[in-house]
């Protein structure tokens, strides 16, 4: 049975009785060659008056976004080519693949249908700008860019001009991470689970944050660990220091991942690092210059003073000999102090 139709009139608007409810249609009609032809546009409304009246505002003004024409150099386009092209998904590892798939997904989200002949370098500027506080990912999003546009220019042969994130991909912090000091290592314990956990593996393992948060359960067998070196994207075994092989023993299984977000799928770095700032802005001005990289290189420092060489070093982290330096020499100094000072009791 039919219920009463809406007693919503407008021009173009046509009410039609669909799978039992009424829907509202913008309709044209025009006269083309002799024939008479129309064409529709479904609206959306979810019932609401007043979303209705919006979105048959759009279709009369021609910005509906059923009525949006396919740009033909855009950022989608492009994008499906990328993934698509054989030679490019053969050639590249799996590890390099996934880490463009995030920020790629972003830019189809935000900017899939915008023609990329339209991008400027200070709207590229104003979105890194946006991720200032999370500066691998500020990284990874201008390197997408460049490697998108390299690839429309001289894969696809598209008219696009100068690359507008040339030289932005090669993004650093200003300064190197610090290394968490002892007074935030002990205010852990006030941090949400996830952070704790993240922050031990982080700090146990000396792997870049997001390899330690994706961690399996089955990484870890009796003495030993297998840990992932992102760059070269393969896995290592390493010897699991005490503490953490306690640690990672008393976690509640939730699946296959120490951070599980269900059975198979570990919690996303992002979401962890959202859940670090949060906390840590809670500490105060003192500690926003830390984040979860800095306990990575906490870990080498702490290496350093248990008095292990560069080469043992870099058989934990997987780091090269120059970043151990740097942070060996802050080792070295803490060290000294200590001793420098405790004789002055």
């Amino acid at each position: 049975m039919k219920t009463p139709k809406p007693r919503i009139s407008k021009p173009r608007l046509t009410w039609r009785w669909v799978r039992g409810k009424w829907e509202p249609y913008h309709r044209v009609t025009w006269t083309d060659d002799g024939k008479r032809r129309s064409r529709e546009i479904k609206l959306d409304w979810k019932e609401d008056p007043q979303e209705l009246d919006r979105l048959y505002w759009l279709a009369q003004a021609g910005q509906h976004q059923a009525q949006a024409r396919p740009t033909q150099f855009s950022w989608r386009e492009c994008i499906i080519a990328w993934r698509s092209d054989p030679t490019i998904q053969q050639k590249l590892a799996d590890g390099t693949k996934r880490s463009y798939r995030l920020p790629m997904d972003a830019i189809l989200e935000k900017n899939g249908g915008k023609d990329m002949r339209n991008t400027t370098r200070q709207q590229v500027r104003v979105a890194l700008g946006k991720l200032a506080d999370t500066p691998r990912k500020a990284a990874r999003y201008a390197q997408t860019i460049s490697l998108l546009w390299n690839y429309a220019d001289k894969e696809l042969d598209w008219p696009l001009g100068k690359n507008p994130a040339s030289g932005l991909a090669k993004y650093k912090p200003a300064r190197e991470y610090e290394a968490w000091p002892d007074w935030m290592v002990k205010k852990l314990a006030t941090a949400p689970e996830n952070v704790q956990i993240a922050a031990e593996l982080i700090r146990g393992t000396g792997q870049r944050p997001s390899a330690a948060i994706s961690m399996r359960h089955q990484q870890f067998s009796g003495d030993w660990m297998e840990v992932l070196d992102e760059k070269a994207d393969e896995m290592f075994p390493v010897f699991c220091p005490p503490r953490l092989r306690s640690f990672v023993g008393g976690i509640r299984k939730r699946g296959a991942h120490i951070l599980a977000k269900n059975i198979r799928e570990p919690v996303g770095y992002d979401a962890i690092e959202k859940s670090f700032r949060t906390w840590r802005n809670g500490l105060g001005e003192q500690a926003q210059k830390y984040t979860l990289h800095g306990l990575r290189k906490l870990a080498i420092i702490e290496l350093a003073e248990a008095g292990a060489s560069d080469a043992e070093i870099q058989a934990v982290t997987g780091q090269s000999a120059q970043m151990v330096a740097y942070y060996r020499a802050r080792a070295n100094r803490k060290k000294l102090s200590r001793t420098a000072q405790e004789r002055r009791e």
